[in-house]
């Protein structure tokens, strides 16, 4: 193994230069020309490559660190033939600057209302066979200041402006955005002002060439073409640092951009990801320097949109302003509250409900808890109706197995499960959380009633593990202690059913011969039907009144 210094380059004349951005972490493998750092000065950016593949062991610099040339930026560990074919020191991160000198302007030709007709040409590239044309700034017919951006180019590592050379009206921008040009062509014409016409324009200097290692050779300067030759200017001369000018990438082809529209800072590096997975760079919120858009933030964009809820052509509701018809006060959703908003948003615009009701006779159950109050006090261990329930949902899900189910992505195969956790929702200061127990199945009505317990502790008191809230099959939500003779519960997606159970209460039941006073459970079973028709849903549920009236039968 071998370790070099990588530092940084050769900044042409610039004392120091400000780190934007670090595109590397410590541990992680590059790759030959990989971006390892972004550095800024106050008019250009630069991207600095890594010279050789290795292992990153150590990174010298930080975000807003200011450097000067030769400064170490990080530590690389090179193996086998890598390590035999570098000359040290490893980074001679030198570059080159393609400058051409400044081409005197020719006289052009004299139009009728006075002024010069410059021929504006794809400057000296430095040796880069092509670039592309990311952004076109004005249009044919537009009044311009010398200076203005026509266009923006984009090579491999580095964005670059083309100005006007002069005051004055393009005539022509024959070229749209995406289209790839060279050195030497033409890319339309500007008719000088009038005033203008009379003296030579000034030509700003060539374009700075993308950060190239010393050991490449840049390709000789194209010679200046017969026409005016209308180039890029490098104020401060600043070699191996491109001019990266923060307009959106993402215009129409031909469109000028609106004078309102706010700047977008961001690397050629960032940029050329964001087009190709298709972000509107407008709608990113920078985290770095300046609000510049980093990797990690076009990451960040897109995990949000993907949690988003699917758009939908649904109308929204109307913004009413409250406060014009009394007092308000607005409190904020807890991120449960919100994420529960977003959930049963989604289960209920994606699931077709439908729910069915019954009534379960419990009077024999009840009779049955009351009987264990003495080993419940020996076990310190209450019993409730819930893990009587749990033992009946899961044998209910073994004999339908449609409801231990999810449908796939693809809406064309059902997934059948061969496990049952069923999750039980719990109401928390913070908002609805399902808990999820594992294995109803295989578990005794003691161990489902402390473990329902626990889970119950662990939601209000928010110590609950993500993993405590994932898996289930099924979902019971009981207002048992609360009240109501029924509800429609939402599916919780990608569950194809959920059990509501109401506050239990004595009413007349019909035994053929009379009238008799007797425990019943309101029950409200939800289910997607797209995999569950209402046969299915009505002997499940049928079911499940069977045997909470006679618990006898979950031996059968």
């Amino acid at each position: 193994m071998k370790r070099d210094s990588v530092k940084v380059p050769e900044l042409g004349g610039a004392s120091e230069v400000e780190v934007i951005e670090i595109a590397v972490a410590d541990g992680a493998a590059v790759a030959t020309g990989q971006t390892l750092i972004t550095l800024e000065s106050d008019k250009a950016s630069m991207e600095v490559p890594s010279p050789l593949a290795g292992t990153v062991r150590g990174i010298s610099v930080k975000v807003g660190d200011r450097v000067r040339e030769g400064d170490e930026i990080l530590v690389m560990e090179i193996a086998g033939e890598a390590a035999a074919a570098s000359a040290p020191p490893v980074m001679s991160a030198s570059t080159v600057t393609a400058a051409a000198a400044p081409a005197p302007v020719a006289p052009g030709k004299a139009p009728a209302s006075g002024g010069a007709v410059l021929a504006l040409r794809v400057p000296d590239l430095g040796g880069a066979d092509s670039v592309e044309v990311i952004e076109i700034s004005a249009r044919a017919g537009d009044s311009v200041t010398e200076g203005a951006s026509l266009l923006v180019l984009e090579g491999d590592k580095a964005s670059m402006e083309f100005p006007a050379p002069a005051d004055g009206t393009v005539l022509t921008l024959d070229i749209k955005v995406g289209d790839r040009v060279t050195s030497g062509q033409k890319l339309g014409e500007l008719r000088t002002a009038a005033a203008a016409a009379a003296a030579p324009v000034a030509q700003p200097a060539a374009v700075v060439a993308a950060p190239v290692a010393v050991a490449d050779v840049a390709a000789p300067a194209a010679a200046p073409a017969p026409d005016v030759q209308a180039t890029l200017a490098d104020g401060d001369a600043v070699a191996a640092i491109t001019r990266v000018f923060e307009k959106e990438t993402r215009l129409a082809a031909g469109r000028a951009p609106s004078a309102a529209a706010a700047p977008v800072y961001a690397g050629p590096a960032v940029r050329q990801l964001a087009r190709e997975i298709g972000i509107p760079l407008d709608e990113v919120r920078g985290s770095g320097p300046k609000g510049r858009i980093l990797r990690e933030d076009l990451r960040s964009y897109v995990k949000t949109r993907l949690a988003a809820p699917p758009a939908t052509a649904l109308p929204t509701v109307p913004d009413v302003d409250f406060a014009a018809f009394g007092p308000i006060e607005t409190v904020a959703l807890s991120n449960i509250q919100k994420a529960t908003v977003t959930n049963m948003s989604r289960s209920w615009l994606n699931v077709p409900h439908v729910t069915q009701f019954d009534y379960a006779d419990v009077t024999e159950l009840e009779a049955f808890r009351d009987s264990l109050k003495p080993e419940m006090e020996q076990r310190k261990n209450k019993l409730t109706p819930l893990p009587f329930l749990l033992l009946a949902v899961a044998r209910a899900l073994r004999e339908h197995p449609r409801f231990n189910a999810a449908l796939a992505p693809d809406g064309a195969n059902l997934v059948l499960k061969k496990y049952c956790h069923v999750g039980i929702a719990v109401d928390t200061p913070q908002g609805l959380v399902v808990p999820v127990i594992r294995d109803v199945d295989r578990k005794s009505v003691w161990e489902l009633a402390a473990e329902a317990r626990e889970l119950a502790d662990k939601a209000r008191n928010r110590k609950l593990k993500l993993a405590e809230m994932q898996g289930a099959c099924f979902t019971i939500s009981s207002l048992g202690n609360i009240g109501g003779e029924g509800f429609t519960p939402i599916v919780n997606a990608p569950e194809v059913a959920i059990l509501g159970v109401s506050k239990l209460a004595v009413r007349p039941v019909w035994n053929g011969q009379e009238f008799l006073a007797r425990k019943t459970l309101p029950l409200s079973l939800s289910y997607d039907h797209r995999v569950i028709n209402g046969a299915d849903a009505g002997n499940f549920l049928s079911f499940l009144v069977v045997v909470l009236g006679d618990l006898r039968r979950l031996l059968l």
